[in-house]
């Protein structure tokens, strides 16, 4: 393995993680702290493939003419802004998981899903 594809099995270990913690736990918090680790993991996966080794910002400056130039030394904005959006979006679903889990908590006073199945109310 080359060094250049290291963060990529960084980021794919990352989210077998995030993935196995939302599998196998059973603890509501621990669930949501899951998600939320495969959530990032994501995020890093898509900037690695928008990262460019020695890329510069993509804004154009009026004296550079030619486009092929400027769009081989230019980092792919694309990514970063899906990212972006990922993490308003993933910040909101996670206030609400929590706020659910809060709601079970007070109605069945556990966050452990096999007794809250068991229950019934």
């Amino acid at each position: 393995m080359t060094i250049g594809a290291l963060p990529y099995v960084l980021a794919l270990v990352l989210m077998l993680i995030g993935l196995y913690v939302i599998v196998a736990k059973k603890n509501i918090i621990k669930i949501i702290l899951g998600i939320a680790i495969l959530e990032y993991a994501v995020n890093l996966f898509l900037l690695l493939l928008g990262y460019r080794n020695g890329g510069a910002a993509p804004i154009r400056s009026p004296e550079q003419t030619d486009n092929v130039v400027f769009a081989a030394g230019a980092v792919d904005p694309v990514p970063q802004a899906l990212v972006l959006t990922s993490i308003v979006i993933g910040v909101g679903c996670l206030a609400l998981m929590v706020a659910l889990a809060i709601r079970l908590h007070e109605k069945f006073g556990t966050f452990d899903m096999t007794r809250i199945r068991e229950l019934k109310g």
